[in-house]
């Protein structure tokens, strides 16, 4: 791989994690809007649940921001397919399965996208 190409999977890797990043914060800062706009039946009294997934987010995709490794995007890409599993046994329920499908879909695809446009190496 050449070093222009790396450097490109490096921009793209940090554009991922950035609007990792910034999904976080929405769900971290405005967890009811989220939920409103998105999955209206989920319960309430469970945005904790919104705002926790907010802040693994912004961590999670923060160090990937600050340190775009093939190790990182791996680790981080694992995190999210274990919560894409999480949300399975949620899909079908009428309180939490939009919100479970959504967050499912997202997680997967996000795990998908990080580890096709990830840096080959941890050479920088």
């Amino acid at each position: 791989m050449t070093a222009r190409a790396g450097h490109g999977r490096r921009t793209l890797t940090r554009l991922l994690a950035a609007l990792g990043v910034a999904g976080g914060v929405a769900l971290l800062a405005r967890p009811q809007a989220v939920v409103d706009a998105a999955a209206p039946a989920f319960p309430r009294d469970r945005l904790w649940l919104v705002r926790l997934l907010g802040a693994r987010l912004i961590a999670q995709h923060g160090v990937v921001l600050a340190a775009p490794l093939p190790r990182l995007v791996r680790l981080g890409s694992a995190v999210e397919l274990l919560h894409a599993a999480s949300m399975v046994p949620f899909v079908a329920s009428p309180r939490y399965g939009r919100a479970a499908r959504i967050s499912g879909a997202l997680a997967a695809a996000s795990a998908s996208a990080a580890l096709a446009v990830a840096p080959r190496s941890d050479g920088r």
